[in-house]
């Protein structure tokens, strides 16, 4: 008898502290600082109005209002940092070739109509402007806006000469950094504590089991930004007579456990960003805004800014 009133003594107590410090986590952990708050984050400066990570689609989200850029580097052979998604040049570029193949001025030209990856049967068509950028470039052009870069490449010079840049650059509170791989993450943290980083993919299912068993509000992180998915993209992304029972399970189920507002406002609470990607319509939006998430990522920067001004929270706050 003594036994089992001790144990639910114990579970009682850690449920009721686990669920305060949930709602009240700087009880237990201080605040991490507010370098730039972003509520409109245009991805690959916005995909579905001009030609992907492009100066001229950096320039058209930075003159709509963008809180954030949403960028990719790799590095070439001649170690030039380069803003480019892909590794390989066939998708973009229609060469059958690897940007660390190349040097820099061997680089061909984009296509002049590319697909929006996050919009089904969506193109993008180009106008002058199909170089590919040096990352460089973008922080001589835009000094005062956050950039968000995704490391594509597990490559130590890579991390190290963005590292180095965003240093020179005095850029290290307006950037955030990582990938989805954990080794890449930790790889930046390494180089440069001080320049934030992104949840990884292990850290965000490390993540969600501390959520899921209460153990969070206890546990310390070192990340100052997540970055997610909306799992039920999958069914407007895919054809619908290609979706199979399964396929949709997973992706309510996926959904159903990342998507959960308590976490947004307990990670929020700590000053932990929360952006949601990559979002293209208006109910969407509004979903991932009602959730909770700071920011959300699109595609389409001018649709999100419509979308953003009716519902007054265009500025942060």
């Amino acid at each position: 008898m003594c036994a089992a009133v001790y144990i639910v003594s114990t579970v009682t107590g850690y449920v009721l502290t686990s669920a305060l410090l949930l709602k009240c986590p700087t009880l237990l952990h201080r605040r991490k600082k507010e370098r730039f708050l972003g509520r409109h984050i245009s991805h690959r400066g916005g995909a579905g109005e001009n030609l992907e990570n492009t100066m001229a689609a950096f320039k058209h989200a930075v003159d709509l209002g963008t809180d954030m850029l949403e960028l990719d580097c790799h590095l070439t052979k001649d170690e030039e940092v380069v803003v480019s998604h892909d590794g390989n040049l066939k998708r973009v570029c229609g060469v059958n070739a690897n940007i660390s193949d190349l040097a820099y001025a061997e680089l061909p030209p984009y296509l002049c109509k590319l697909g929006v990856t996050f919009q089904r049967e969506c193109f993008c068509e180009g106008g002058e402007d199909k170089r590919i950028p040096l990352l460089r470039d973008v922080f001589d052009a835009f000094p005062n806006t956050p950039i968000n870069i995704d490391i594509k490449a597990n490559n130590d010079t890579l991390i190290k000469k963005v590292s180095e840049m965003v240093v020179k650059y005095d850029r290290e509170d307006l950037t955030v950094w990582g990938n989805s791989r954990n080794h890449i993450v930790k790889k930046c943290y390494k180089e440069n504590p001080h320049i934030p980083v992104l949840f990884s993919f292990p850290r965000v299912l490390q993540l969600l089991g501390l959520f899921y068993t209460g153990l969070l509000p206890f546990v310390p992180l070192r990340e100052e930004f997540l970055e997610i998915p909306m799992p039920s993209l999958i069914t407007k992304l895919k054809d619908p007579d290609r979706l199979t029972r399964s396929h949709r399970f997973i992706a309510w189920l996926a959904d159903t456990l990342l998507m959960r507002k308590a976490l947004f406002q307990h990670l929020t609470a700590r000053g932990i960003q929360v952006y949601i990607w990559v979002l293209n319509d208006e109910e969407d939006f509004q979903r991932a805004f009602d959730l909770g998430a700071t920011g959300v990522m699109t595609d389409f920067p001018t649709r999100l800014k419509e979308f953003m001004d009716r519902n007054g929270i265009s500025k942060p706050q």
